[in-house]
Order: structure tokens, then C-alpha cells, then sequence
């Protein structure tokens, strides 16, 4: 029997796993790669024609999420099967939000197989795009992954192009849901050193107690708990790009420490007194004004000027209009796909509104929206079927003008609104932390 068309790309860090995948997919008379890591999956992507791409989520070093990320950005043409040993819900929605078609639990059958690798590959478009060894991936809609084709978006591309190929430490500004994250990964996903792993990590999400441990490592016994010596963020970093969001929380023991890695290029274990040197390319984000917490004493003058060697600042959604109908044409196919509703239409009204409407949560608000207007809908997306708030935005006063306690007041409300009464997301896009928000609130 002649071989199917298909090549299959498996990655696990489980040889024994990959042995029997690929025992499965010859019996099925599939051709198969085998890559026991990301880095290695990069090197068959770069070099070979794949149709499928079957990964595993937990592995050492780059983690699965971050290939699938990759392939969905730079290989869009290619379907994701993801398989992991750790399943959830949360692990769920989130590989199939980066790009993959199909989620499967370990252990499982071989008829379970043979079902996702049909449902996978019959996900594949008809017309397939090429995608350069160098992994750029321009569109006519926009740039890396990101969607849009206003003058700031090309601005944007344009820096990233200067910066891409080397290690220079960026500063990314904006508010939040203005796509930091993914301005950081066009950098170290189109750029020389894509093939090196790419570490993000929420500043403001770890306890500050833990932070400084997280980040640089510590030594055994170093503080209760720490029961074996352990590499940090940075040194897992090593070679590619630690991406260091919501950088105005730092401790100021972590900034002396992030100072110190940008200075002498190395980094310090807690509990240890020896330093160990790290090549990689460091990005900071911040929705705050950093030059207001040095003049409130909580941020470091000569770490602001460390991270500022290039800044690039994102625009508000509301500033670049030309590109909400394009966001909003992905996010159709996006969600279509995830929810099995293909050829939804949108009307007319449906585009002026969306244009008309002042998006304080920015992309993030604008996907949430559409995901909740395609689960509503049938075949059309109608006015009916957008969040209340959008539909109905809030009134002005008489005349015009607010109070400032009001205007406050009718932000706050829709700003939560926006986010589905998520204190914590509406408390980022305000600038302020949760507890001034529920003070507000009350």
C-alpha cells in the first residue's frame, strides 16, 4: 500500500512515546519525523514539508505552548494535534487559543488516534502559504501574527525589523491588551534567535517573596522550602529571550538584581555568593509610567535607563481604527473554526458599531467580544448577538459633560463590563491595583 501524502512532525520528550507514535503512524502509512525537543522540532520545521505537527505540552527546557505559538504565527498552514499527560481545562482552551485543531489526553487508544490525525488534517486549507526558512511571515493584513495594516503597525514592524537580530534590551510601553507580549515575540520569533528559547514571565503574577527565586535561582536551603538548588528564569532563558511583563512591580531586590544581569551580563542564585554569566536578550513591558515611580521612589533610575535602550510603545485600538474590521475578520476565523460554525457572516451595523466603539480593553476586549458574539450566533452576526455594553454604550450628561467623580464612575462600569466583571484584567487596563479598585467600587 503506497504512503499517505502526509508528513507528520511528532515532538515528546518521551523516546518511548515517540517510538510507538511512530510505529502507529507508519502502520497507518503515514511519513514521520521524530524531535524530542522544540529546538530540535525548529530545525525539522526550517528544513523539511510538514502537514501535521504533534506535540506534547510539559517538556523541559522550551515548553510545548511555545512551538505551538510558533507554528500558529509562522506556519499557519499547518495543524496542531497537541497531546499531554497533564490535562485540564485551562490546558485546553489555552492550546487551542495559540493554534492548535485537536487536544488528546494520554494514555490513548489507537482508534483515538486515528480520529484526531483525520480531524487534524482534514482542518488544513486548501491553499497553503509558504513560509520562508527564516521564519519571517508577512501578510497583506499584517506583520508576525499581528493583525492590522494602519500607518502605526507598520511603524511597529519597521522597528522590529531593526531590532530582530540583535540583543539590544527593549523597552515595550502601552496599556494593557495592546499586544505586548506578541510585539516580544515577533522580536525573538523572526529574529537570529528564534531557535533559542523564548521565557515570559508575569511580574506582577508571582508573589514579590517568590519573584527574586523565580527569576535568578536559588541555592539548596536558601530560604525554607528550598529543599535542592534550582536554575532560575534567566538561566532557562540562556541563548534566546526573557520577555519580563509588568516590570513597574518588581521588588527593589529584584531590580537590583535585573540591574546587574543587564550590566555585567550575569546572575546571581539567592543563597549564593558566586555569579554565573547569561548570553540572552532581555525585553521588559510595562502599562505604568515608569518615570512616575522614580519620582515616587519605587522604581530605579539607572535600571529605567538600563531597560530603555529601545522603546517601543503600542498604540490603543481606539487610535488605530483601519485595523478593527481586519481583528475582527481573524477573530471570526479563529472562533469559527474552534466552534464549528464556518462561513458566519457579519452585518453592516454590526462593523459600525465595532468601529464607532472606544475599545478601553483594547485587542483583548475586541476578541472577548467576537468570541461572544459567534457563541451567540447562528449563521449571522448580528447587533443582538454583541455584549450590552457595546451595543449600548454609555450616555452622556446633559450637555455633553460629566463630573469627574461620574466620568470615573461610567469608565470603572465599562471597563468591567469589557472584561466580563474580571477585577483583576479591569484593574490592569485602569492602571491601578485591586485593592484601589475595590475601594472605588465601594
Amino acid at each position: 500500500m503506497p504512503l499517505n501524502k502526509e508528513n507528520i512532525l511528532l515532538v515528546d520528550d518521551d523516546y518511548d512515546l515517540l517510538e510507538l507514535l511512530q510505529r502507529n503512524l507508519t502502520a497507518l502509512n503515514y511519513h514521520s519525523y521524530k524531535a524530542p525537543s522544540v529546538t530540535d522540532a525548529l530545525e525539522i520545521l526550517s528544513n523539511s514539508k510538514i502537514d501535521l505537527l504533534i506535540t506534547d505540552l510539559q517538556m523541559p527546557g522550551i515548553h510545548g505552548m511555545e512551538l505551538v505559538k510558533y507554528v500558529s504565527e509562522h506556519y499557519p498552514h499547518i495543524p496542531v494535534l497537541v497531546i499531554t499527560g497533564y490535562p485540564s481545562v485551562d490546558g485546553a482552551v489555552a492550546a487551542m487559543r495559540s493554534g492548535a485543531i485537536d487536544y488528546l489526553v494520554k494514555p490513548f487508544t489507537k482508534d483515538e488516534l486515528t480520529r484526531a490525525l483525520t480531524k487534524s488534517l482534514s482542518g488544513q486549507t486548501a491553499t497553503k502559504p509558504t513560509a520562508g526558512k527564516t521564519g519571517t511571515a508577512t501578510t497583506h493584513t499584517g506583520y508576525a501574527g499581528m493583525i492590522g495594516t494602519s500607518k502605526q503597525m507598520q511603524e511597529l514592524a519597521d522597528i522590529i525589523e531593526r531590532v530582530k537580530n540583535n540583543r539590544a534590551t527593549v523597552l515595550i510601553q502601552g496599556e494593557s491588551g495592546t499586544g505586548k507580549e506578541l510585539v516580544a515575540r515577533a522580536i525573538h520569533y523572526n529574529g537570529s534567535f528564534a531557535a533559542n528559547p523564548f521565557i515570559a514571565v508575569n511580574c506582577g503574577a508571582i508573589p514579590e517573596n517568590l519573584l527574586e527565586a523565580e527569576l535568578f535561582g536559588y541555592e539548596k536551603g536558601a530560604f525554607t522550602g528550598a529543599e535542592q538548588a534550582r536554575d532560575g528564569f534567566f538561566q532557562a532563558a540562556e541563548g534566546g529571550t526573557i520577555f519580563l511583563d509588568e516590570i513597574g512591580t518588581a521588588s527593589a531586590a529584584v531590580q537590583t538584581g535585573l540591574l546587574r544581569v543587564l550590566q555585567e551580563r550575569e546572575v546571581r542564585k539567592v543563597g549564593s555568593r558566586k555569579s554565573v554569566k547569561v548570553h540572552l536578550r532581555v525585553i521588559a513591558a510595562t502599562n505604568t509610567d515608569l518615570k512616575q515611580q522614580i519620582t515616587n521612589g519605587n522604581f530605579r533610575e539607572d535600571l529605567y535607563y538600563r531597560l530603555n535602550v529601545v522603546t517601543i510603545n503600542t498604540t490603543p485600538l481606539r487610535h488605530r481604527k483601519d485595523d478593527i474590521l481586519p481583528l475582527t475578520a481573524q477573530f471570526l476565523k479563529k472562533y469559527s473554526l474552534e466552534y464549528g460554525k464556518p462561513g458566519v457572516q457579519i452585518t453592516e451595523q454590526v462593523k459600525d458599531i465595532l468601529l464607532r466603539y472606544n475599545w478601553p480593553g483594547n485587542v483583548r476586549e475586541l476578541e472577548n467580544s467576537i468570541q461572544h458574539a459567534l457563541i451567540m450566533c447562528d449563521h449571522t452576526l448580528e447587533v443582538s448577538h454583541l455584549p450590552q455594553h457595546i451595543k449600548y454604550p454609555m450616555p452622556e450628561a446633559e450637555g455633553g459633560l460629566l463630573s469627574l467623580r461620574e466620568m470615573e464612575r461610567k469608565h470603572i462600569q465599562s471597563v468591567l463590563a469589557s472584561v466580563d466583571n474580571n477585577k483583576t484584567k479591569a484593574a490592569e487596563i485602569l492602571g491601578i491595583d485591586r485593592k484601589t479598585l475595590r475601594q472605588k467600587l465601594k
